[in-house]
């Protein structure tokens, strides 16, 4: 264990991980992590009710086994932008992977590299853009924004993001107020390790609670325009991240949307939404395959994957069984995670006679 700034201790251990399931996972980092730290990466919003459901909505929907299927080795191989990936699972962006272990963003773009998938950069990563670019060879990268109110510090932060080798940009649009997240509350949360990305322009820092700063710096009215101006300005690929209605993904494929990412940030914005899967099918029928769709919260199992895919997801993005597994094993704890997601997703196409992504995205549930 290492101590960072504010007396926290975050593991530094690295080693592969046997995983049985990724709950495991989660109750053993739950052991090793300091409270404070475990209850932000685990936590939800208010009852904590669309976290659970963002799980237990999976059951909704079954998959129909099937038999004299001529299926044998299922691959996983899928692309999205022109970029080819080991399976349709990637990184989704989260803040602060620090408090999982001491390696931060840094241990987590390593084991993403390995694996060879997408990694996603936060603009809250504890890690500046030249420390993870350091250890990803040619892994893909998208960038995620939270967007400040001011738009100089937005190009300032692209400006970054694109030399740093983006290849695209996610933009979070469901983050403009912070969730009842009343766990932080009791434990008097603060991060207890500085932001470089964000910190060096708005000229903040970890003694300033930077927990509270972003969140007062952060644009609350964001419109399509917004989708319009990162686009216009990066000329990359834009992706709104938040879309859980069929008319917020029409509005933000009109604005120049390059891809639709439903999510309901993990559960950890407003309680008492319907789960992120509960939303999909509904949004992938009017996106009707103009743009590709990422899919998060609640993924746990290769069998969740393989529903999302059947339900209209391009890609799907797994967040806190990797930062579990970051804190577990290091940069090798995070690639045994997505070796363990492939795994079981091609587990899961076997049993239901589907040899490619593109069979599952065929596959009717029930």
């Amino acid at each position: 264990m290492t101590t960072d700034k504010l007396g926290y201790q975050a593991p530094s251990e690295i080693k592969e991980l046997d995983i049985v399931n990724t709950y495991d996972l989660e109750k053993q980092a739950g052991e090793l992590l300091p409270k404070g730290g475990f209850d932000y990466i685990a936590g939800g919003a208010g009852d904590e009710y669309t976290l659970k459901q963002n799980i237990d909505a999976f059951n909704l929907k079954r998959i129909l086994p099937r038999v004299l299927a001529d299926v044998e080795y299922p691959k996983t191989q899928t692309s999205i932008f022109g970029q080819d990936i080991p399976s349709p699972i990637i990184m989704a962006p989260i803040a602060a992977h620090g408090l999982a272990h001491q390696s931060k963003e840094v241990g987590t773009a390593k084991g993403v590299s390995e694996y060879g998938t997408i990694l996603t950069i936060s603009t809250y990563s504890g890690s500046d853009f030249d420390e993870t670019a350091k250890v990803v060879n040619d892994t893909p990268k998208w960038f995620q924004l939270y967007m400040s109110k001011d738009n100089e510090v937005n190009k300032a932060i692209l400006d970054e993001a694109k030399a740093d080798g983006a290849s695209a940009i996610i933009l979070t649009a469901d983050a403009t107020t912070m969730g009842n997240r009343e766990k932080d509350k009791r434990n008097a949360f603060v991060f207890p390790f500085d932001m470089p990305i964000v910190s060096r322009h708005l000229r903040k820092s970890v003694e300033d609670q930077l927990l509270n700063i972003i969140y007062m710096e952060s644009k609350q009215k964001i419109t399509v325009e917004d989708v319009r101006f990162i686009a216009e300005y990066s000329e990359l690929p834009v992706m709104v991240k938040g879309i859980q209605s069929p008319e917020d993904a029409l509005k933000a494929i009109e604005a120049g949307a390059a891809g639709i990412w439903v999510s309901n940030h993990g559960g950890r914005q407003l309680d008492g939404a319907p789960a992120s899967f509960e939303t999909l099918a509904s949004i992938s029928e009017v996106v009707a395959k103009r743009v590709p769709i990422i899919f998060d919260s609640g993924v746990r199992r290769g069998e969740h994957v393989f529903k999302a895919l059947a339900s209209g997801a391009d890609i799907v993005a797994i967040g806190r069984p990797v930062l579990y597994g970051l804190a577990l094993g290091g940069w090798k704890g995070v690639t045994s995670v997505f070796n363990y997601f492939e795994k079981d997703l091609k587990r899961i196409m076997q049993l239901a006679g589907t040899q490619t992504i593109e069979d599952i995205k065929n596959t009717e549930l029930f």
